[in-house]
């Protein structure tokens, strides 16, 4: 078996997509998507500066080191009080912003005090709606986790982190899924498969935000797989790409909520996964430079449109996306 963590991903995910019974990929639609997939879409996205705490520095990897580690809650996102005209996440990302531009950004120290209330006041929730009350909390125990492993391993340094990665995106990924609401593997049919979907987006977040230099150059950016949440699959389906059994399209079309860790969930995550990656090879055959952080990109905008917002995608909550 291979001992690489995003080679494990890879491995982990195609055995989950051979054996799948509630999630199919199909495969003879792969080479004509791939063929009308665009070819002058760039694949490289910028970083939205309203949102995100940009302009380089310590300040800057703070920041998203405490984004990513509570770049989760998209099953609770629908009772999350948003900000008008944003999204669940630009909501939490431009909150977390607006704090460190006030208060600078938080030690780590600060970050293993951090309650359910700092959080609802940060990004201006209602902890008596017990929805939001339980993501308060997980993102408390998030930030908590992330201030503790600074302290234990880097000193409390948020560069110190990074930079024992030594420029290698897979090395940060080992590093912060360390930490357990990073750590995301499930169980499937006595299978662990792994998914690590925030700390593989760390290093895309990073690499973004400092233009590959820096803090954000990493080497093997390639060796990273999509993000698997639950907008990727979901375009995927729409598109024709994977095919969710009746019972499962039907639990998504009513807004039934899909257990974390079920065989259903995992199922969809992994079937997105091995289809990107069957159809990243198709692109590469046909003489095309891609990769699957560029793919997801792609997939992630087309999912912005108003045909793939009307339909309801599926919602599971969790604390891995």
């Amino acid at each position: 078996m291979e001992s690489r963590p995003l080679d494990r991903v890879r491995t982990r995910c195609g055995e989950v997509a051979q054996q799948s019974g509630h999630v199919r990929i199909m495969h003879h639609a792969i080479q004509p998507y791939a063929a009308s997939l665009p070819s002058d879409q760039p694949t490289r996205p910028t970083m939205d500066s309203s949102c995100h705490l940009l302009g380089g520095g310590d300040a800057t990897v703070a920041f998203f080191l405490t984004l990513d580690a509570i770049n989760f809650g998209s099953g609770y996102f629908p009772h999350l009080r948003k900000r008008p005209g944003m999204s669940g996440y630009f909501t939490v990302a431009s909150s977390l912003k607006d704090y460190y531009e006030q208060h600078g950004p938080p030690s780590a120290e600060e970050l293993t005090q951090f309650s359910a209330e700092n959080c609802a006041g940060i990004f201006d929730q209602d902890l008596e709606h017990p929805v939001t009350r339980e993501l308060m909390r997980l993102f408390a125990t998030a930030l908590n986790d992330l201030g503790a492993y600074l302290l234990e391993r880097f000193e409390g340094s948020f560069l110190g982190l990074v930079q024992a990665a030594g420029g290698s995106a897979e090395r940060l990924v080992e590093l912060l899924i360390e930490m357990p609401y990073f750590n995301d593997v499930a169980s499937y049919n006595g299978l662990d498969v792994p998914f690590y979907k925030r700390a593989q987006i760390t290093a895309a977040d990073l690499s973004l935000a400092f233009d590959g230099k820096g803090p954000g150059r990493f080497d093997d950016l390639e060796r990273l797989t999509v993000f698997a949440d639950n907008l990727v699959p979901h375009v995927l389906r729409l598109d024709g790409i994977l095919r969710y059994d009746d019972s499962l399209a039907a639990d998504i079309e009513a807004g039934v909520l899909i257990q974390s860790g079920s065989p259903r969930e995992v199922e969809i995550r992994a079937c997105a996964v091995h289809a990107v990656e069957c159809l990243a090879d198709v692109l590469r055959e046909a003489g095309r430079s891609v990769t699957a952080m560029g793919l997801d990109y792609l997939l992630w905008n087309r999912g912005q449109q108003p045909a793939y917002k009307a339909r309801p995608r599926h919602r599971t909550r969790s604390v891995f996306y």
